[in-house]
């Protein structure tokens, strides 16, 4: 039996430029199931991204990995360099077939629904990132980003790109971009601690409800461990829920175990695991 893709739907559009297309795998030219590849422009380079993947009839004959093989030709035919996937986390059967194929962890969704604004530990003061330290701000959170970015297996190229191409979709108004907290929390004594940057209303949950994401939450240097990476996290509740937005998530690199340990003791749960790998 021969297992191929054939266009299920031409190939659409993705806004910034990128491409998608939904196939049917087919066995024999017979449809058993489908899959979406999308191209999506990183700087210099394409990334790609497979999604949707579901084989309705002879699961566990490897259809499903004839089909991702298939898929990541596609990608590399649209010149990607990369390819990545988003699986739930209660999926194991995904998950046992990314990792059979190479693909690695590198990071997890994670997602709290809010209740009560928490009260912040006394003593502590926030302040917005206005103008005038907000270039001091984007210069250390680019450098933490960019080294997460490669611990979690991108070259230096791809994290730069990645990098790059995000901070400009993100704030493109720099602290003037609209739906966005841009904060600092300090001491006592007007002494910084560490800063935090949540999008207000990054994406909507399949009941149409906005979620906010926390995007970075960075504790100065030579102060953590001492609680206020927990402080951080409690004012990104308290500007969700001043906005009016009541589901929080985030992202976390997988090889960053002290920040998955606080976020879970938080309250918030993995919702999904995105793996990758090089197609070079």
């Amino acid at each position: 039996m021969t297992t191929t893709l054939r266009p299920e739907r031409p190939e659409e559009p993705v806004p910034g430029g990128g491409r998608s297309r939904r196939w049917q795998i087919c066995v024999n030219g017979r449809p058993v199931g489908g899959l979406r590849t999308t191209a999506l422009p990183q700087g210099t380079q394409w990334w790609g991204e497979i999604s949707e993947l579901e084989v309705a009839e002879g699961r566990r004959r490897g259809r499903g990995t004839v089909g991702v093989l298939a898929a990541e030709e596609v990608l590399r035919a649209w010149d990607c360099t990369r390819v990545d996937v988003r699986i739930p986390a209660e999926a194991s059967a995904a998950l046992r077939l990314a990792a059979a194929l190479g693909y690695t962890e590198r990071m997890r969704n994670m997602a709290k629904h809010l209740g009560q604004a928490p009260d912040l530990p006394a003593g502590l003061t926030v302040r917005p990132i206005g103008e005038a330290d907000f270039g001091q701000w984007f210069a250390q959170a680019r450098a933490g980003y960019l080294h997460a970015l490669g611990t979690s297996g991108l070259t230096g190229q791809q994290a730069r790109d990645k990098s790059d191409t995000d901070h400009r979709h993100l704030l493109p108004q720099g602290p003037a971009t609209p739906d966005v907290a841009l904060r600092r929390l300090y001491g006592p004594e007007g002494t910084p601690l560490g800063s935090l940057w949540v999008a207000l209303r990054q994406s909507v949950l399949p009941d149409g409800s906005p979620q906010a994401w926390v995007m970075t939450v960075e504790v100065d240097r030579d102060r953590r461990g001492q609680g206020y990476g927990r402080a951080l996290m409690l004012l990104a509740e308290r500007e969700c829920l001043a906005a009016g937005v009541r589901d929080l998530g985030l992202n976390v690199f997988s090889g960053n175990t002290v920040a998955t340990g606080l976020y879970e003791s938080l309250g918030y749960r993995v919702t999904h695991r995105v793996l990758g790998k090089s197609l070079l």
